[in-house]
């Protein structure tokens, strides 16, 4: 009879916590409301396209297309932001008390202006100051102009004299180095003093200025 009993009180929970829910999940079925309309410019009622239209507190949104035309399913309740660049925020709350589940709106959205401090302009004294000033204003190189510049054969000695050693220059440097210095390893190394090769890169190296003093 307990058994009996048990399994009766069991199935008269089980129903009501089911009932219960059902109760709770259907009234929010009700809630739902599919939002659309248009966001247009308050001025020229010109379409806003890329306009966002966000839910607040519930990570959802949606953007306008070219014809400024939206469409988003919210719920009663909800707050709407309407965001757009140029434009001050919007914020609407669908009532609660709506009858449907269909919800239309024209939003009109109003210009941010921002004021900017006043700039003034004045002229040159005279035509000779201006003439001056235009011949001498510096005008900034093109691209063809900056790469002719850092080509240049003064450039590049500049360069090589200044930059170090890359890892690949360093490493082949010491490689031939090692090479030479196995090459010759158990006999002297041949004296460049007369060969006419050896002259000929010294005095070319003494023209280029490779021996002045860098400071």
């Amino acid at each position: 009879m307990q058994k009996i009993f048990r399994y009766l009180l069991f199935i008269l929970t089980l129903f009501c916590s089911q009932f219960s829910k059902a109760q709770t999940i259907s009234p929010s079925k009700d809630t739902v409301i599919q939002l659309y309309g248009i966001v247009l410019s308050a001025d020229s009622l010109k379409a806003l396209s890329g306009t966002s239209i966000i839910v607040e507190n519930k990570g959802r949104g949606t953007i306008s297309n070219n014809q400024g035309v939206f469409s988003i399913v919210v719920e009663k309740g909800d707050v709407i932001r309407f965001s757009s660049i140029g434009f001050k925020d919007v914020v609407k709350e669908i009532p609660t008390n709506l009858k449907g589940t269909d919800f239309s709106v024209i939003q009109l959205m109003v210009n941010d202006t921002a004021y900017l401090p006043s700039t003034i302009i004045k002229a040159r004294p005279t035509r000779a100051q201006f003439e001056r000033d235009f011949v001498n204003t510096n005008i900034p190189a093109d691209a063809y102009e900056i790469a002719r510049e850092n080509t240049s054969i003064a450039k590049r000695r500049i360069l090589l004299s200044i930059l170090p050693a890359d890892g690949t220059e360093a490493v082949s440097s010491q490689m031939r180095q090692q090479a030479q210095k196995y090459y010759y390893q158990g006999q002297q190394p041949p004296i460049n003093l007369f060969n006419p090769a050896a002259w000929a890169d010294f005095i070319q190296a003494w023209k280029r200025g490779d021996f002045k003093s860098k400071q």
